[in-house]
């Protein structure tokens, strides 16, 4: 299985709650409802353990249950649709492909 993280800010000017609200009623449902996917989660950081402001505000977890599959579940009409509305909220987000050891 791969584990997808996904590291972002919000664009300067977006509005935290605007984008949260959206999450929940889209990214979540569209992404945890694909056959490729076993859970999706998108949490919002809270700071650093040793004190401070994390790097990232969000931290996004996809668990992919076969690659293939995603990549054909991520070229869909919605998904395609769901992306370009993330677009607009997050600010070069870094996706990080890991696997477990």
């Amino acid at each position: 299985m791969t584990t997808i993280i996904v590291l972002f800010n919000l664009k300067a000017g977006a509005n935290r709650d605007a984008y949260e609200r959206w999450a929940r009623a889209t990214d979540l449902p569209v992404v945890n409802a694909l056959r490729s996917v076993d859970g999706f989660e998108v949490l919002r950081t809270a700071g650093l353990l040793a004190g401070g402001a994390a790097p990232y505000q969000y931290v996004e977890i996809i668990r992919v249950n076969d690659m293939q599959a995603f990549g054909v579940d991520v070229a869909s009409e919605t998904v395609q649709r769901v992306a370009t509305e993330y677009r607009q909220f997050a600010d070069e987000p870094l996706f990080i492909l890991t696997e477990a050891l």
